[in-house]
């Protein structure tokens, strides 16, 4: 397989859409760990929900115009070329459980009753979501009580 400084091509392009993407107040080594032994569809999955950062809130929405969390999730793994289901509560319900969400995996929210809110694990202890009306996709810290007293578990679709 072809190397640049001893980078498969391969990786180069995935170190690259992953790399490209980010934050430029991200620090270079904190993107090479976050990427470290990322799946191809986990790479894709963390691209797309970089690039829809500062996307509008749409209830409903799916698409570029628009989003809401679950639209959001159904964008992204698309992209991925991975399908799940439509609403925050489907995705919980059907999709397969993790203790430990790795960058790329679903951290749901809700009540014990039903989970009304879904974001993508950005690693670092960082969410990129679509917080709700009047508002645009964005990545927040985990750590915040908010966001503890409400998380339900984590669910990891992709490879």
């Amino acid at each position: 397989m072809p190397c640049v400084r001893g980078l498969p091509i391969v990786g180069l392009l995935v170190l690259m859409m992953v790399s490209g993407c980010a934050s430029r107040d991200t620090a270079l080594n904190e993107r090479l760990d976050d990427a470290r032994g990322l799946s191809m569809e986990r790479a894709l999955i963390l691209s797309h929900a970089q690039q829809a950062l500062g996307t509008p809130y749409r209830f409903g929405g799916n698409s570029p115009d628009g989003l809401d969390c679950s639209g959001l999730v159904e964008m992204v793994y698309r992209a991925a070329g991975i399908n799940v289901p439509r609403t925050a509560d489907q995705q919980f319900r059907q999709l397969a459980t993790v203790d430990a969400p790795r960058p790329g995996d679903l951290l749901f929210f809700g009540s014990r009753q039903k989970a009304t809110h879904v974001g993508i694990y950005r690693g670092q202890g960082q969410m990129i979501h679509a917080p709700g009306s009047g508002r645009k996709v964005v990545s927040v810290p985990l750590d915040i009580d908010y966001w503890q007293r409400r998380f339900l578990g984590a669910a990891s679709p992709a490879p």
